[in-house]
């Protein structure tokens, strides 16, 4: 076996100034992301919710429910609401915002209606009270 010795060119062999090396390892460092000096790590941390927000409406919907369940508009509102809320938790976004979308119509519809019954049967209450007052007289 012959043994054969491995030479590496050095500084002196090579021409370069003596600081080469030393800037080129520090150039790939900086280049890598190597840290220079006493330099802190940092570390950022970002949270991804997967799930957008969907607005279930379903405390609109039992409020109509309790107050104002004009043609059973709120009660239907509230089942609507909670199936949407179900499929939030199951993960079905486009259906829990279908879902939704309905119960807030329903729910519109219901406001609406109880409004108008409300102000008509006052309207109706002050022209009556008004007839008997003036029968009375």
């Amino acid at each position: 076996m012959s043994h054969t010795t491995q030479t590496f060119f050095s500084q002196t062999n090579l021409g370069l100034p003596l600081n080469y090396e030393r800037l080129q390892e520090e150039h790939e460092v900086a280049v890598l992301g190597g840290t220079q000096g006493q330099v802190p790590t940092t570390s950022t941390v970002i949270n991804i919710r997967s799930d957008t927000a969907v607005p279930d409406h379903v405390v609109w919907s039992l409020f109509n429910t309790i107050f104002m369940n004009t043609c059973c508009l709120g009660f239907i509102a509230f089942a609507y609401s909670i199936k949407s809320r179900d499929r939030k938790m199951v993960g079905d976004v486009i259906g829990a915002q279908s879902y939704a979308s309905t119960a807030k119509c329903l729910n519109i519809s219901a406001l609406v209606l109880s409004i108008a019954l409300t102000i008509g049967l006052i309207i109706v209450f002050a022209l009556t009270s008004a007839q008997l007052a003036k029968a009375m007289t």
